[in-house]
């Protein structure tokens, strides 16, 4: 591990002067950075602790919900207001890592951590251009079962490991940045990029901005939600294909729809088409799965990984069937 010095920051403005030294990260829970540094895959000089910047979970005056970045996620999943109107979270929430590793990881940490694919954590004996832009990808020939058939490039196929960001990016929640010429809000289906040819620039924060909290809207459509994962292992284990949603249905009618897909991209996938195509449609099975086969046109399965355009297409049909009370 690379020597590197550590500070606990005294407040969002502090934590951001010390974060302008290049070579600086931001620690959370450390549950992801940690891993890294140990495989010498991260190698900061500096560490700004932040994980005592604000944990709060406060209603908004819209009727919504502020999450702050150092929320830890048990406390995020078993916030009554989480639970009852925003029910995908906190199943996203109980779907990831294990009970000590969610009393450690924090809102923001989660937002940010990065791929656990083999080949990016494997800095001695593999290719990755996520790790070492330029040195190629050694997964695209490799073992791919795990990695994405949407959204990927022939840079990098890697996906991304979040379950909670799959259901923000369902939620659409709206992430709070702070930096040293002020603060921003942006979407949390803009935050994370996708890889084309600079697999290593993951998201749209530069250097030294801080993720400080997380808008939930309100809404009722959102207590109607769920989120279910199939993974290799029934616990601590990543996602083969999971899925955020939220259906309104009435008169038979889809009135509104959210789904987010996750373990099939890059970042947590946002199913524009299938919504488009089901709002003011029947609820009905049919149009479930003429809905997801839209959003899996442009799928690009690799040699180990095409079971997960069959395994989404069941997936969002029997959450959808769920919801809307369909019988399947």
């Amino acid at each position: 591990m690379t020597p590197f010095t550590y500070a606990r920051a005294a407040s969002v403005p502090d934590a951001l002067q010390r974060a302008a030294i290049a070579g600086t990260k931001f620690l959370g829970g450390g549950t992801n950075l940690v891993d890294l540094m140990r495989e010498t895959v991260e190698r900061p000089t500096a560490l700004v602790d932040v994980s005592g910047l604000g944990a709060a979970i406060v209603e908004s005056d819209d009727g919504g919900l502020h999450i702050a970045a150092a929320a830890r996620n048990t406390a995020i999943a078993e916030h009554r207001a989480v639970r009852e109107r925003y029910p995908m979270l906190s199943r996203a929430i109980l779907a990831g890592a294990s009970a000590q590793i969610r009393n450690m990881a924090t809102l923001g940490g989660n937002l940010l951590q990065r791929t656990r694919c083999t080949y990016f954590f494997d800095d001695e004996g593999s290719r990755c251009n996520k790790r070492t832009p330029g040195q190629g990808c050694d997964a695209i020939g490799g073992f791919n079962r795990n990695h994405a058939i949407l959204g990927a490039s022939e840079a990098c196929i890697a996906t991304h490991p979040s379950d909670m960001a799959v259901a923000l990016a369902a939620l659409d929640a709206v992430v709070h940045v702070s930096g040293i010429g002020g603060e921003r809000m942006l979407s949390i289906n803009e935050l994370h990029r996708l890889p084309g040819d600079r697999p290593d620039v993951e998201t749209e924060l530069a250097p030294g901005k801080l993720i400080t909290g997380v808008d939930l809207p309100a809404g009722s459509l959102y207590a109607r939600s769920t989120y279910r994962k199939v993974r290799d292992r029934s616990s601590y284990a990543f996602a083969l294909v999971s899925v955020a949603a939220a259906l309104e249905v009435s008169g038979g009618v889809v009135r509104d729809v959210r789904i987010a897909l996750g373990g099939v991209a890059p970042k947590p996938w946002r199913a524009w088409k299938a919504e488009m195509a089901l709002r003011g449609g029947p609820a009905s099975e049919e149009a479930f799965l003429a809905a997801i086969d839209a959003e899996l046109r442009d799928a690009k399965p690799l040699s180990h990984n095409g079971f997960k355009i069959e395994l989404a297409r069941r997936m969002v049909v029997a959450v959808l069937n769920e919801l809307s009370g369909v019988a399947a």
